[in-house]
C-alpha cells in the first residue's frame, strides 16, 4: 500500500470512525517523501486499516512476507479488534494465515463483534484455514453465543468444516437461544448434507430451538429428503411446538410431506377443520 496511511479506519467489522489523537500518536513517519505511516513496536497497538490487513484479506502472501520483513506487527488490530489473521481467514487464505501465525499471530483473538479468526474461516467454508487454526490451538468452543464457528458451517453449508470442529471437540448439540442447536440451523437452512453429518456426529436429532424441533423446521420448509432424514434418525413426529403444534400440523394436509408423515406415523389423515 503506498501513498500517506489513512487516518481512517476500513475494517470490515462495522463503520469507519476517525482515528483518536492517541491512536494518531502511537504511529511515526519514517519517510515524508513516502509519506508511509508505521506503527510502534506495541505488540497491541491500536491502528487504522494496516497494509497488514489489506494483504492478508486479499491473499497477497509476497506483499505480506515483505511488510513483515520490514518490521510491521502481525497483530495489529483495528478499534473492532479485527487482526489480520481473521482477515485472512475470512478472505480464505490458508498461505497468508499460516505466516501470520508463524510470526505470532493471536489464534483465539476476538473482534468487538466476538467473532474469531475460526469463525471468520468457517464464514468463508476454508477448510484448511479451519485445520490450521485448530492445528495452532484454536478453541472450537465460541467465547459468545453470538459468534459459534459450529453454527455458522452448519448454517452456511460448510460440510467438511463442522468434521473438522467435531474431530477438535466442537460441540455439536451446543443450544444458542437465538439460534438453537447447529442441527436446527442447517434445517432451518436447508443444509441436508450437514445436518447427516451432525446426526452422524452423534448430534441430538430432537433438540433445536426452544420447544421447536428440527423436524418442525422441515416441515415449515416442506423438506422431504430433511424430514425422512430427521425420521430415520429417530425424530419424535409427535414433539408439539410452544403453539402445541406437531410437526405434520404444519404441512398443508395436501402436500407430499403431509403423507410421508402419516405413512411414517401410521396415522389416519388429520381430521378436517370444523367451519
Amino acid at each position: 500500500m503506498t501513498g500517506p496511511y489513512k487516518k481512517r479506519r476500513r475494517g470490515t467489522q462495522g463503520e469507519c470512525h476517525a482515528m483518536t489523537d492517541a491512536e494518531i500518536g502511537s504511529m511515526h513517519l519514517i519517510s515524508k517523501k513516502q509519506q508511509r505511516w508505521t506503527p510502534t513496536t506495541s505488540r497491541d497497538t491500536v491502528s487504522d486499516w494496516s497494509p497488514v490487513h489489506e494483504a492478508a484479506i486479499h491473499g497477497r502472501l509476497l506483499s505480506l512476507r515483505n511488510l513483515i520483513s520490514q518490521g510491521w506487527l502481525v497483530n495489529l488490530v483495528t478499534a473492532d479488534r479485527v487482526s489480520p489473521l481473521h482477515e485472512a481467514c475470512l478472505g480464505g487464505h490458508p498461505s497468508c494465515a499460516n505466516i501470520l501465525l508463524k510470526h505470532g499471530a493471536q489464534v483465539n483473538g476476538v473482534t468487538t463483534d466476538w467473532h474469531t479468526p475460526l469463525f471468520n474461516a468457517c464464514v468463508s467454508g476454508s477448510l484448511d484455514c479451519v485445520n490450521l487454526l485448530l492445528q495452532h490451538g484454536a478453541s472450537p468452543h465460541p467465547e459468545s453465543d453470538l459468534a459459534s464457528p459450529m453454527h455458522e458451517a452448519a448454517k452456511r453449508g460448510h460440510v467438511e468444516c463442522i468434521e473438522s470442529l467435531v474431530a477438535h471437540g466442537g460441540d455439536v448439540d451446543r443450544n444458542i437461544s437465538h439460534l438453537g442447536t447447529p442441527l436446527y440451523l442447517a434445517c432451518e437452512n436447508l443444509q441436508v448434507a450437514c445436518a447427516k453429518k451432525l446426526l452422524e456426529s452423534g448430534a441430538s436429532v430432537n433438540q433445536g430451538r426452544g420447544l421447536d424441533s428440527p423436524l418442525h423446521a422441515v416441515a415449515r420448509a416442506s423438506s422431504g429428503e430433511l424430514a425422512c432424514l430427521l425420521m430415520d434418525f429417530g425424530a419424535d413426529t409427535q414433539a408439539r411446538d410452544a403453539e402445541g403444534h406437531r410437526p405434520l400440523e404444519l404441512v398443508p394436509p395436501e402436500s407430499p410431506l403431509s403423507q410421508l408423515f402419516l405413512q411414517r406415523e401410521g396415522a389416519s389423515p388429520l381430521p378436517e377443520s370444523k367451519p
